[in-house]
């Protein structure tokens, strides 16, 4: 199930966020009902390890859905920040630019603004939830063998929209009274990613200190 809405910033850019995803077959209903549970507890350590007897997959998929509804969220706060004139590279500070390829409609890195690359990414997500193929809806239906090397994607580019706010529009958070939802979304995908291996250390680098302040390690030794 989803739900969409379209708005229209002060800049007069049109754009789409899918602002709500939920998995509808029962296992993947029972695994969302724990993680709510679990995150109910305030601990996030123990919520995002595997439950015992359950499938990996299921759990990287049913937390999946969570991560890009809830990064879906936090960035639609900041639409009629983010714009083109303000954001017009996707970037993490002076020194981590990224640019968009999807492999398939564009095939070459483009430089885009920051709500272009954020819009892209969310239609390509959207796109990977509704391949069947990919995030199965029938009950014992097979996952892919590639299907943690798409949850790495997945979990590589989310991370790169967390970095954008907290480098470029994480005054306006303050201002908005929702750093602390940010840091709490930001500490519970972390601890997963790191969990189940889903995002190469080097990504991390444009927030290693923040990282390792949730990891309670240092990232470099």
């Amino acid at each position: 199930m989803k739900l969409n809405f379209v708005e229209r910033n002060f800049e007069g850019e049109t754009r789409r966020h899918f602002v709500l995803r939920r998995v509808l077959h029962p296992v993947g209903l029972q695994l969302q009902k724990h993680i709510d549970a679990t995150l109910g507890s305030g601990n996030l350590r123990e919520a995002v390890r595997l439950p015992p007897g359950e499938d990996l997959n299921e759990w990287l998929a049913v937390n999946t859905v969570d991560f890009f509804n809830q990064g879906n969220l936090l960035y639609g706060t900041l639409t009629e920040f983010c714009t083109v004139s303000t954001c017009p590279t996707m970037s993490a500070g002076s020194k981590y630019e990224y640019r968009w390829a999807d492999g398939i409609t564009i095939k070459k890195p483009i430089e885009v603004s920051a709500p272009k690359y954020v819009e892209y990414l969310m239609d390509w997500i959207e796109a990977q939830l509704d391949d069947e193929s990919i995030f199965p809806q029938k009950l014992d239906a097979p996952f892919p063998p590639n299907f943690q090397d798409v949850m790495k994607t997945i979990s590589k580019r989310l991370f790169r929209v967390y970095a954008h706010i907290y480098h470029s529009h994480f005054q306006k958070i303050v201002s908005l009274k929702e750093e602390a939802h940010l840091n709490t979304c930001f500490k519970h995908f972390v601890l997963f990613m790191w969990e189940f291996s889903l995002i190469d250390k080097g990504e991390l680098a444009p927030l290693y200190e923040l990282v390792e302040s949730i990891l309670q390690f240092p990232l470099i030794s």
